[in-house]
């Protein structure tokens, strides 16, 4: 690899780890001496999870960090004076391709700024992706982030030669998103988003009726949400997400805690730090949304606009709804077991299963993988229950469950704890 290409794959590695639309974001932990791994993976790597499980790494780049847009929240603003870079097409696909042939990556996660028009960046994008299909014949896996605004035409052949495409919303709702990204607005986000919902539903229809049809985007779309850059609630967020999944083609909506990356701009929150706490609350309510059976109101509502902090959002709503409890393990529905605290969907799954041959106590429950110490408070089972939400009051259930705040050891205490008197 020379120097030229070294150093642009550090700069528009670095460019690219904001957008988390392929894997959420979290803390960054380095390796140290004696250690082994990294919460980061170094020059552009990132980890992501595919449909059967599996965790895949792939080369997170841009094609290039110049843009036309000035979004007060992006890194590559046009305003901001940071060190530019931008690939040719040839350069990047030569790279993707050594990099899987040393096994540093099983695919490519490939975004950019937006240089001259959409459809000129656009249609930079369709090339890299079709050469590395077409001339190298890359099986691997590609992720590419569809450009607000293309055309039509390119969407649909992007889609033919990528496994997923995305197109990112950024701010949950479009009043803020002008305020913080004038040339930007809702319609040229959606456009391409209904285009690509197009695309996957004309493609299954068409492999139908001919096997050999080619696939469009086969895992579907993504997008993320920017969380803390405007003063949307989780409540604004939430349904806004709940509408997105009602598309069929629609695979995952990812949460980003805003990073405080341009402290200047006055039109932004001064944080100290991400809202990561806030971020993984979303994603657990999301979960809830997809496999939990919850609607959007039974969540957040109108009295409660936002996610607790302590507490994940099912136990929080529990303690908000006593009168669900206490649920009878041996008897409650499959919909009913799911909203217990501390049972997930596959133990919800086994206790249907088990209890058809046996009633089950705590100790068959703690074997199924149940969290008993939330569940306790909330379920029975035909041994003697321990005491209920109901006779605790759901304020000293939550005391309970809350982390207990670890006790200040101080030197003397220690020296006294290992000393044999």
């Amino acid at each position: 690899m020379n120097a030229d290409v070294l150093h642009k794959l550090k700069v528009l590695a670095e460019s690219a780890k904001y957008d988390v639309s392929c894997s959420s974001s979290g803390t960054v932990r380095a390796n140290k001496p004696g250690g082994l791994g990294n919460t980061v993976g170094g020059m552009g790597i990132c980890h992501s999870f595919a449909e059967d499980g599996r965790c895949i790494s792939l080369l997170k780049i841009m094609l290039t960090n110049y843009c036309i847009y000035d979004c007060a929240y992006c890194i590559n603003r046009r305003s901001n004076d940071i060190p530019r870079a931008t690939f040719s097409v040839t350069e990047l696909v030569n790279l993707t391709i050594e990099f899987y042939r040393r096994n540093y990556i099983e695919g490519l996660f490939l975004s950019s700024g937006v240089v001259r028009n959409p459809d000129y960046t656009m249609e930079r994008l369709v090339r890299i992706a079709k050469d590395l299909r077409l001339q190298h014949r890359f099986n691997g896996y590609i992720h590419l982030k569809s450009i607000p605004g293309a055309s039509r035409e390119l969407v649909n052949e992007a889609g033919l030669y990528t496994d997923r495409l995305s197109v990112n919303i950024e701010i949950p709702n479009e009043q803020s998103l002008k305020r913080l990204a004038p040339e930007k607005d809702f319609q040229s986000v959606f456009q391409p988003m209904k285009y690509i919902q197009q695309g996957v539903l004309e493609s299954t229809e068409e492999r139908k009726k001919f096997r050999s049809a080619p696939r469009f985007a086969p895992a579907g779309q993504s997008t993320q949400m920017i969380v803390g850059a405007s003063a949307e609630t989780d409540k604004d967020i939430l349904f806004l997400s709940s509408a997105l999944y009602q598309r069929p083609t629609m695979r995952r909506v990812y949460y980003s805690g805003y990073v405080s990356v341009n402290e200047y701009d006055k039109r932004l929150p001064a944080l100290k730090q991400p809202p990561l706490v806030r971020e993984n609350r979303l994603y657990q309510a999301d979960w809830l949304l997809r496999f939990y059976q919850f609607k959007v109101h039974e969540i957040v509502d109108d009295a409660y606009p936002d996610l607790d902090l302590e507490v994940d959002p099912k136990l929080a709503w529990a303690l908000r709804h006593p009168e669900q409890f206490p649920v009878d393990v041996n008897k409650a529905d499959y919909e009913m077991l799911l909203r217990i605290p501390g049972i997930g969907v596959k133990s919800a799954k086994l206790i249907v299963t088990s209890r058809r041959f046996s009633k089950l106590g705590m100790y068959q429950l703690k074997k199924i993988g149940v969290v008993m110490k939330k569940a306790q408070y909330f379920i029975t089972t035909h041994e003697l229950g321990m005491r209920s939400i109901n006779e605790l009051k759901p304020e000293n259930v939550r005391t309970l469950l809350l982390p207990q705040p670890k006790k200040k050891v101080d030197d003397r205490q220690l020296t006294l704890l290992f000393t044999d008197e």
